[in-house]
């Protein structure tokens, strides 16, 4: 004889034992306690949450023996026992996916009427509902409006949408919600304990997540898994079978996302289906991480359902990353990881989603700008260029350049209090136009710069900007990064300037008003002066 399957096996014999039920399963008992048995019940909710399982058990508990109500079922009794192992005649299942027509709800409508054999009720599963054609729900309307007394109802559907409203409103309605992956993954530590399966938390973890919150669902991959209870359930033996991709390589490719590294993630992406990825689960792990993400990004940590340690790696990357850039990487692979197929090269959806996670959004600022801005550096080009052509240039020693970069060492700061030769009005009035300029030497750097940084004060040549961020107070110390927008600020404004990042807060520099428009105004960069009227 076969042996039978865990979720067959694992079922709930009793209200206690289901999982994440609990708004129900509370008011099915207080009902039971107080002798309050309506006739008809609708169950709704995704598959594998336990509307089925419910059913039976209410079956159970109205036909149970046992004189104390708080303890039905008590799966002592013969009504129990039967239920339990499929012989009691007065629980009558339909499954509404192959007894679609009127006249299967016919027949049901006449034998209602007789009395149960064994209990009190005639207790009647309806599974799938919504698949009944609409004239056997115009057959079952009559029944369900008055039914007999010892009749009792219990209707269950994944697609509460489809049941008709005159259906709806003679039942008394339960939703049931999918399950966590805690709740989910602590019922399957249950069951390897019992069944003497040593498992990795995280392996259950992830059988969990890939369950989406059906429990049915879970526990039947953890069934397929276990070809052998001897054998120890690591994560590297759940994610060679499930076809996903391990959590380091999708770590590498999110930072990849975050840093902007677009040849790091094509190489990552390219290892990970070489070693055998299905790239649909690689995309839906990748959506799950950015999700965590942007919720970490949102609303703090609450939110996640991870162990600690990746609840930590999570919050770092949060703070890395600008919020257009993680809700378009967020978009570009879910779109990848919900099409229906993958196409002759599966590895080009990801990498597409890749590509477009790091293409900022910056139709109107990739082209230059018409006139182009006259500056020491444009003109060292093209007076370069103009010498190529002159037949005595090879004869005669190139002219030093009108515009000398700037040496490795940095100049020292100018003293405190030295005029600025720009205005610190002016930065903040061409703040976005620098920032325009920016995203034309760098896509990924005017997001950053846009939502971590803003500009102090300025002394002589040097722009002081402040951040809030240690973060990105460390990342724009690199050399290459400060020259970036050096050079972007010295084009907008046609003078040498340099950059000094300080830590400080960052929106102390922004005067709050009262009036929207004044503070619209403000936002542009615009100077607002405030003018005493004459006495």
């Amino acid at each position: 004889m076969p042996e039978q399957a865990l979720y067959l096996k694992w079922r709930p014999a009793l209200f206690d034992q289901m999982v994440g039920q609990e708004h129900i399963t509370c008011t099915l008992r207080s009902a039971l306690k107080s002798g309050r048995i309506r006739h008809a019940y609708l169950f709704s909710g995704p598959r594998g949450t336990g509307k089925t399982t419910t059913a039976r058990l209410l079956a159970k508990a109205v036909n149970c023996q046992h004189p104390d109500p708080e303890m039905r079922p008590c799966n002592a009794c013969a009504a129990c026992i039967a239920v339990n192992e499929g012989r009691y005649l007065d629980l009558i299942e339909i499954d509404a996916a192959t007894h679609t027509g009127v006249d299967d709800v016919r027949d049901l409508r006449d034998k209602i009427a007789f009395s149960p054999g064994e209990g009190r009720y005639k207790v009647y599963i309806i599974d799938e509902v919504h698949r009944f054609s609409g004239s056997a729900f115009d057959a079952l309307l009559k029944t369900l409006e008055e039914p007999p007394n010892h009749a009792i109802f219990v209707l269950a559907t994944t697609e509460i949408d489809k049941v008709p409203p005159t259906i709806k409103s003679r039942c008394l309605q339960f939703e049931f919600r999918r399950l966590s992956v805690a709740e989910v993954a602590d019922r399957l530590q249950l069951i390897v304990d019992a069944e003497g399966i040593r498992a990795e938390r995280a392996a259950l973890e992830l059988i969990a997540r890939a369950g989406t919150g059906s429990l049915r669902d879970s526990i039947s991959l953890l069934d397929q898994i276990v070809a052998d209870p001897v054998d120890a359930l690591t994560l590297e033996l759940v994610e060679r079978i499930l076809g996903t991709a391990g959590s380091a390589a999708v770590r590498e490719l999110i930072e990849s996302i975050v840093e902007g590294d677009a040849a790091r993630g094509l190489s990552i992406i390219h290892q990970a289906l070489d070693s055998g990825v299905d790239p649909r689960q690689f995309g839906a792990q990748i959506v799950e991480r950015l999700r965590q993400i942007l919720l970490a990004q949102i609303a703090g940590e609450r939110l996640l359902e991870v162990s600690q340690e990746e609840r930590n790696w999570v919050s770092a990357q949060a703070r890395r990353v600008a919020r257009p850039a993680l809700m378009r990487a967020v978009r570009a692979f879910n779109e990848t990881a919900s099409a229906a197929r993958t196409g002759w090269l599966p590895q080009l959806g990801l990498e597409l989603a890749l590509l477009e996670s790091l293409s900022a959004d910056q139709t109107d600022s990739a082209q230059p700008a018409y006139p182009p801005t006259i500056t020491p550096a444009l003109i060292d080009q093209i007076a370069a260029r103009v010498l190529k052509f002159l037949p005595e240039a090879a004869a005669q020693p190139a002219p030093a350049p009108l515009h000398q970069p700037s040496s490795t060492a940095p100049d020292p700061a100018p003293p405190p209090g030295t005029p600025g030769v720009v205005s610190l009005e002016a930065v903040r009035a061409r703040w976005e136009q620098m920032l325009n300029r920016l995203g034309q030497l760098n896509r990924s750097a005017p997001a950053a710069i846009r939502e971590y940084f803003r500009p102090q004060r300025v002394e002589g040549d040097m722009v002081y900007l402040a951040t809030d961020s240690a973060l990105y107070f460390d990342r724009m110390q690199d050399d290459r990064r400060r020259r970036i927008v050096e050079q972007a600020l010295s084009e907008v404004h046609q003078t040498t300037l340099r950059i000094r990042i300080v830590m400080g807060s960052a929106a102390s520099t922004k005067i709050a008003y009262d009036d929207p428009l004044l503070a619209g105004f403000a936002e542009t960069g615009a100077t607002i002066q405030e003018i005493q009227p004459k006495e």
